[in-house]
């Protein structure tokens, strides 16, 4: 198979696969969290309080918290590397050309520079904590095989596509494998730890009912 019948593929029928599994699998996590936290604790929906819910959102998204204060350093870097991470494909200027060729659709974009420093940010941000995770005992016990590819597959895309933008080793190579961990990162995030990045907001929001009906809120 070349390199031209790889190129198709992964921008048709495999990115359209791709797709469907991260919406579908996101959408049935979701799904299953709620018909979970219905059976274990269902009397939380009875106190629903959006006030409860979006300030425990808040407090954890803003590095305002407890944990945060702690662990500065931490926090800091974390903050930056999900901002960096979930903004730079979605406005990367390359990634709209392909979304208006395909579908006419368009929003606001990078400049190519932004996005070329966002993308390192990621790939730096990703060997911090990668190191991290070697380096200190008490984060070391908890890592297993499966927290480094995840980690592996999370940067890869940036990786990859930083080395096609400035066309480094060959162009037509390299391309095919940003598309190809692109995809595969899609693919995965629903059942691996990645879909915290969904998750995340429903746990905080469970979490910040049952404290707030407890009358000691956990932000």
């Amino acid at each position: 198979m070349n390199l031209v019948t790889l190129y198709e593929l992964l921008r048709g029928p495999l990115l359209w696969l791709a797709f469907g599994v991260f919406f579908g699998g996101m959408v049935l996590r979701v799904i299953l969290f709620y018909r979970l936290s219905k059976r274990k604790d269902g009397v939380i929906y009875r106190f629903f309080s959006w006030k409860w819910l979006w300030l425990s959102i808040f407090r954890w998204i803003v590095p305002l918290n407890e944990t945060a204060k702690k662990n500065p350093i931490v926090t800091l870097v974390g903050f930056v590397f999900h901002i960096c991470l979930i903004a730079t494909p979605i406005f990367l200027l390359a990634h709209g050309v392909l979304w208006y060729e395909s579908w006419e659709i368009s929003w606001w974009s990078l400049s190519e520079q932004v996005a070329d420093y966002m993308t390192l940010i990621v790939i730096g941000c990703g060997l911090f904590f990668a190191i991290r995770r070697m380096v200190l005992p008490h984060v070391r016990i908890v890592t297993t095989a499966a927290d480094y590819l995840l980690l592996a597959v999370t940067l890869t895309p940036f990786v990859t596509g930083y080395l096609a933008y400035h066309q480094y080793f060959d162009y037509n190579t390299v391309l095919i494998l940003h598309m190809f961990f692109g995809e595969l990162m899609l693919v995965v995030i629903p059942f691996t730890k990645l879909s915290h990045f969904l998750m995340f907001f429903f746990s905080r929001a469970i979490t910040g009912m049952e404290f707030g009906r407890r009358s000691a809120p956990s932000w």
